[in-house]
């Protein structure tokens, strides 16, 4: 007789209260992905350095138009997901989010920096920012060097899709008014 494994996928709210009973912690590194825990790949050198060079840039060329989000959980409570995404663009409010994570209708612009993540980041985390309805997802490849940029969001993923190489040009929808290279971004 063959026996069938049901898995238990957790919401966001039974998530987080693993971590204030001190079930998770943060040096457990984990997200929540569709219902289910997941470690989190370590980061490397450059995945940080990218990501400090991201964190400074948008900051100091956004000012008081965004709140840079960096490598902290955003609430994607209709696809049971708190993920930790490298870099998020949210909306300026007044707490910095202190009494609640931001989530899908917050967030402007959200950045995955790719290097031994990319499965992940392509198969399980795209698709989920696409049924929660994030606008805008730009993939920096630290592979190859290019940015993918994902707009137009559906249930069935992004109608909008395109590739960039290192001297090319990009603009978050949000922020018609910033235009970047792709070295800009990569360093």
């Amino acid at each position: 007789m063959a026996v069938m494994v049901r898995r238990y996928r957790f919401t966001v709210d039974e998530y987080e209260r693993l971590a204030q009973a001190r079930v998770l912690t943060q040096c457990d590194r984990t997200e929540l992905l569709d219902g289910e825990i997941v470690e989190m790949t370590p980061i490397g050198d450059r995945h940080a350095s990218v990501v400090a060079r991201l964190t400074s840039l948008f900051s100091r060329h956004l000012s008081d138009r965004s709140i840079v989000w960096a490598q902290n959980p955003i609430q994607l409570r209709a696809v049971r997901s708190m993920p930790q995404p490298d870099v998020v663009l949210v909306r300026p409010r007044a707490d910095f989010y202190s009494t609640g994570k931001p989530g899908a209708d917050d967030v402007l612009l959200l950045v995955e920096v790719m290097d031994t993540s990319s499965d992940t980041d392509r198969s399980v985390k795209l698709p989920l920012y696409a049924r929660a309805g994030i606008a805008e997802v730009w993939l920096l490849d630290l592979t190859t060097d290019r940015v993918e940029i994902f707009r137009q969001p559906t249930l069935a993923g992004y109608r909008a899709v395109e590739a960039l190489e290192r001297d090319e040009r990009l603009t978050p929808q949000a922020f018609p008014d910033l235009s970047l290279t792709v070295a800009d971004l990569l360093g």
